[in-house]
């Protein structure tokens, strides 16, 4: 009998099944026990008996028995139960009109045992039945709801478990969390409610928060979570909203964070309780991304430093793990490109070309439409992009564009502003884009700001364009600036205006002179503190450069510009004789001037105490592990601070590298592939470098990081330093543990994406060697990735004409697999070629003339394994080629002859393989290798 049958008990004729542990009936299951007890079914009451009842009747017999045991067993097969009848309408409704009476059981157990079968019934009804919903909401839900305010204790947790299950599944409706299950979580928490059932509730409701809509939330739980989180009587409640405070802050958005949360966080993170300061210290990243940048440097920011700065270990310990974190959430993705994730993924956000920008610009502000890219302003995400920019100029007059920018959002270039050839330009590349921005650019989004029609070049439209307020100035629209330079703007539209009524057919809209666009410039420079002085020197400096580049004598198209970098680090240093000297000051300054000046993209508060989680006292007074977490989140401090800030953290960074745990060392090697995607490759090759070269000649533990990622950080670098691993490969093969395979293993797989960055020579000289050994390794595991690699370095030979060295590899594995004395060599020489076949790494003639032969006489092999993947290599790949159906195909009747032999191959499995007809599914054979 089986293990999990501990009990058989025969009561009223009836066989009836009795398990001992719950854990025991989860992993088992209801559906293995036809096959497992020989036919015997959990569902056995409903069988004809001596009680002359029919199945229903039977079911209500011992649904409400008086034996508590009986209940329980109809409790736990309800499932089959419901298959049982699902058949007939009638009976299934009978069926869940007993499973509602069931429900009102007086026996805790019977209703715990009912509440652990409502997923697995809600799933079954999802599948089978039509009318699911209305089924699912009349009997269940009610069921579920009411058990959430059961007296008994396990009940109630069954039934808050369930609930989660069924939201995480979208099994519950909208309507049904709005009328059934948010009303009684409301009650639970009132302030007279009971404080365990209050308790339990409010960590419910921060649970199933995360599974609601916005709206849901806003309208029905957020005023009630504020209310909690100033419980004064039960601390219990104010530490779960504090442990799940940012998971509502994500769901409600930044208006309402900023409006009805905040006050709450900071009573919160000022709590008498060290539980509940440090509960918030360990959501402040998320709190901190649901706001604006504006709240987060002037009110998140001193708050973060009280938490640090904690009277509690526990609480400064939380905060400095966090505190890497925090910092990246002041990155701005629209001009690094790049986005730091919690979970420490560095992902790229998706950027259009120069055409798709200068289209969606102008034809969204043109449209009345305002453009957001991820929640980011797409005219300040526009100003980021140097090249567009640019390319903007060339093909009209910018300024002039956003000189007759309307109140509105509506945009009317005038003719005289914009040049024949580049109206022309614009014509053509609108006639020839037809744009769905929903559809065409995925991560645009965009809303009407008004129901406006698109504006035209009539003179209708001129004519209201030439009405304009004087004295608007277009960074009043998107950013309120703290000087007023509006003079100046206007001096530089006139100037603008004379120059294109004095020379409009040679000049295409020739820009204000680069000494009047300086002169703005100079008088914003004691403002450089404010972001919002920052976005507009970026302006003027992009209008700065276009000015100096554009020239009428100059037809050729302009080459795209490097990208802007916010101005970090700006001290007077925008005079400049040339566009290629402004760049090498801002991108290549010496390092005395970089260490002389504070970046402003963080506070200065967070920076050094960031940098001071590498001293060792702070391992005695706060965390024996701190290095590790600041290792963790460099990467997204380094991408928040931007590359032309690194000098503030590669001093921190090479401490890091050298520290004696090997789980900060560790940490770093498995980022480092990230960190240069962030610096560059100047700085990679400078700073990363070496230490790379470090974690190479490290620990296992250090080393397999640096082995997983290591396609990702050799792409970044130069080809000639690039190839200098080459000769380093060879040494990922010695491991301090000769039985750690997974390590061989995983240099395989890279192997197998290094082979593009290298030429076919150097992947024969180098790779080849290291692919045979690997294929002979003791570890199947390991041989089967490894014959991978192996097609792949074939396919490289071929595909880059190299025919005489695949040629030489191709006998090579001959001589080495075909005859090898091995069977497991043998076997794995019929896996090759069924690959190479399956991937086209070669012509099929040349196949048939070079290794199909040896394949061939491998049919006759005298282990059975090896005649296995012969016979499935020859009649499902080789065979279904179309080189190999053709008439004139040479080696076609040898090849049919060969099948037919292992057709009537005396091992069975051999026959079976032969035989299978490709088109009815491949079958995995890969466990044999």
């Amino acid at each position: 009998m089986d293990p999990y049958l501990t009990n058989c008990l025969v009561i009223a004729g009836l066989s009836l099944y009795f398990e001992d542990g719950h854990d025991d009936l989860d992993d088992f299951g209801f559906d293995d026990y036809g096959t497992e007890c020989d036919g015997i079914r959990i569902t056995a009451f409903l069988d004809a008996g001596q009680d002359n009842l029919t199945p229903l009747g039977r079911l209500e017999k011992y649904a409400f028995s008086e034996n508590v045991f009986n209940r329980q067993i109809v409790a736990r097969g309800l499932l089959d139960v419901l298959r049982e009848f699902s058949d007939n309408e009638n009976d299934f409704i009978s069926v869940m009109e007993t499973v509602a009476r069931m429900s009102e059981d007086g026996e805790p157990t019977v209703r715990a045992e009912l509440m652990e079968q409502i997923p697995n019934i809600a799933m079954f009804l999802h599948e089978s039945r039509p009318n699911f919903p209305a089924a699912f909401s009349r009997y269940l839900v009610p069921i579920v709801v009411r058990y959430l305010t059961d007296p008994n204790n396990q009940v109630r947790k069954t039934s808050q478990a369930a609930l989660l299950v069924l939201l995480e599944q979208g099994l519950i409706s909208k309507a049904d969390m709005e009328t059934k299950v948010c009303p009684v979580l409301l009650d639970l928490t009132e302030p007279s409610s009971d404080d365990d059932y209050k308790i339990e509730a409010v960590a419910i409701m921060c649970k199933v928060v995360t599974m609601l809509s916005k709206d849901t939330v806003e309208h029905l739980l957020l005023p009630r979570f504020c209310e909690l989180c100033s419980d004064a009587r039960l601390f219990q409640v104010r530490k779960v909203c504090a442990a799940n405070f940012g998971e509502f802050c994500s769901i409600v958005g930044q208006e309402a964070t900023e409006k009805l949360l905040m006050p709450k966080f900071f009573d919160l993170c000022s709590d008498s309780l060290w539980g509940i300061r440090k509960a918030c210290a360990e959501c402040f990243m998320m709190v901190s991304n649901s706001t604006s940048p504006e709240v987060r440097r002037s009110k998140l920011s001193p708050l973060f430093i009280s938490l640090i700065s904690d009277q509690s270990r526990w609480v400064r310990q939380a905060a400095f793990q966090s505190l890497g974190r925090f910092i990246s959430t002041f990155a701005n993705p629209s001009s690094t490109g790049l986005h730091f994730r919690e979970d420490g993924a560095l992902l790229e956000v998706p950027r259009c070309t120069s055409d798709s920008f200068l289209f969606l610009f102008i034809s969204f502000y043109v449209e009345g439409k305002k453009c957001q890219i991820n929640g980011t302003d797409f005219f300040f995400f526009f100003l980021h992009e140097s090249s567009i920019f640019h390319y903007t100029f060339k093909c009209a007059s910018v300024y002039n564009f956003l000189k007759n920018l309307s109140e509105d959002g509506r945009a009317t270039p005038s003719p005289e502003h914009v040049s024949t050839a580049d109206s022309e330009e614009l014509h053509n590349f609108d006639n020839s884009h037809t744009l769905v921005p929903e559809e065409v650019h995925g991560g645009f989004t965009h809303t009407n700001s008004s129901d406006s029609p698109t504006a035209t070049n009539n003179a209708k439209n001129t004519k209201e364009a030439e009405q304009t307020d004087e004295n608007f100035n277009s960074f009043h629209y998107w950013r309120s600036p703290l000087p007023d330079i509006s003079g100046e703007l206007e001096m530089l539209s006139c100037q603008k205006m004379e120059e294109n009524c004095n020379d409009s057919k040679s000049n295409h809209g020739k820009q204000a002179t680069s000494d009047q666009i300086q002169m703005v410039l100079d008088r914003l420079q004691p403002h450089m503190d404010d972001p919002d002085v920052q976005a507009q020197v970026q302006v003027l400096s992009a209008a700065l450069k276009a000015a100096q580049l554009d020239s009428p004598t100059d037809d050729s198209p302009t080459e795209p510009q490097p990208e802007l970098q916010p101005e970090l680090q700006t001290e007077n240093g925008a005079e400049s004789e040339s566009l290629e000297v402004q760049s090498e000051i801002e991108v290549q300054s010496t390092e005395e001037e970089q260490m002389s000046k504070t970046p402003n993209v963080i506070p200065q508060q967070l920076l050094d105490q960031y940098l001071s989680m590498t001293d060792p006292a702070r391992a005695q007074t706060v965390d024996t592990e701190i290095a590790k977490h600041c290792a963790f989140s460099l990467p997204g401090v380094a991408l928040t601070l931007g590359r032309q800030n690194w000098h503030c953290l590669k001093d921190t960074y090479e401490t890091l590298a050298t520290d004696v745990q090997w789980k900060v060392r560790r940490t770093l090697a498995f980022s480092i592939h990230e960190l240069a995607v962030i610096l560059g490759d100047q700085l990679t090759a400078a700073d990363l470098v070496p230490i790379f070269n470090g974690f190479l000649k490290d620990l296992d533990e250090v080393r397999i990081g640096v082995l997983k990622h290591l396609y990702d950080f050799l792409k970044l670098l130069h080809a000639d330093k690039r190839r200098e691993y080459l000769y380093q490969l060879q040494e990922f093969m010695v491991t301090d543990n000769s039985r750690n395979w997974r390590f061989r293993y995983e240099l395989a797989e890279q192997l197998i994406l290094i082979i593009e960055l290298y030429s076919h020579y150097d992947v024969y000289d180098y790779l080849r060697e290291i692919a045979l050994t690997l294929c002979s390794d003791k570890v199947s595991e390991v041989r089967w990735i490894s014959y991978k690699l192996v097609v792949e370095i074939l396919q490289k030979l071929y595909a880059c004409g190299a025919d005489d060295l695949g040629l030489n590899f191709i006998n090579e594995l001959t001589v080495r697999f075909c005859h090898c004395p091995k069977w497991v060599g043998r076997q794995a020489f019929a896996f090759i070629c069924q690959a190479v076949v399956e991937e086209d790494c070669m012509p099929m003639e040349q196949f048939s003339q070079h290794l199909l032969p040896s394949l061939l006489s491998l049919s006759s092999d005298p282990v059975a394994n090896v005649r296995v993947l012969v016979a499935k290599a020859l009649r499902q790949s080789v065979m279904e080629k179309a080189y190999f159906k053709e008439p004139g195909c040479a080696c076609a009747d040898e090849l049919e002859e060969t099948v037919m032999a292992l057709q009537s191959d005396k091992d069975r499995d051999v026959r079976f393989f032969a035989s299978l007809d490709p088109n009815k599914g491949l079958i995995d054979t890969t466990p044999l290798i």
